[in-house]
């Protein structure tokens, strides 16, 4: 079962789909593909809107970390990332939240596709793979949830720093 609504909260096109297996978000930025794709695919510009920290190389295949910090206790998260289409400037994709701490098995996979529009850019973000994790089903709706509320978050604030990056050049 799939709903679409408009998140007015959050300048975002909202896709639920309500089995848990895929989340999708459509937002549209006022800047080129080519500046949009810089902002998602360069670890300078990925921790200026999402994760604290980014470390890897825009190629594909190539592994890296994203990081987070708790504000509140300084302790970090270090999760696994790798590189999957490098695509400039229409779309880019990554893996990460591998079940096995080598990056082997299930993982969820994350695309950014970028379409031209007559203001700017479309930006579809997917993410997938939650069935695929083989998580018990509470632990599954708690990840797919946490993941929602996420992209809800973060999306929106890729959009504000796109706009910043756009207003000093």
């Amino acid at each position: 079962m799939m709903a679409w609504y408009v998140d007015a909260t959050k300048g975002c096109e909202r896709e639920t789909l309500m089995e848990h297996g895929t989340i999708e978000r459509d937002i549209h930025v006022d800047a080129s593909l080519e500046v949009v794709f810089e902002v998602i695919s360069r670890p300078e510009h990925m921790r200026e809107w999402w994760p604290d920290d980014a470390r890897f190389e825009p190629v594909e295949g190539a592994p890296g970390e994203l990081v987070w910090r708790n504000a509140e206790t300084g302790d970090t998260t270090t999760v696994a990332f790798t590189v999957v289409e490098v695509d400039p400037p229409n779309r880019f994709s990554f893996q990460w939240c591998f079940s096995e701490p080598d990056r082997s098995g299930a993982s969820l996979l994350v695309t950014f596709d970028l379409m031209p529009t007559p203001t700017g850019t479309r930006i579809r973000m997917t993410e997938s793979g939650f069935r695929e994790m083989g998580w018990e089903i509470a632990v599954l709706e708690e990840q797919y949830h946490e993941h929602e509320t996420g992209w809800d978050h973060y999306l929106p604030v890729l959009a504000a720093y796109v706009a910043r990056l756009v207003s000093t050049s």
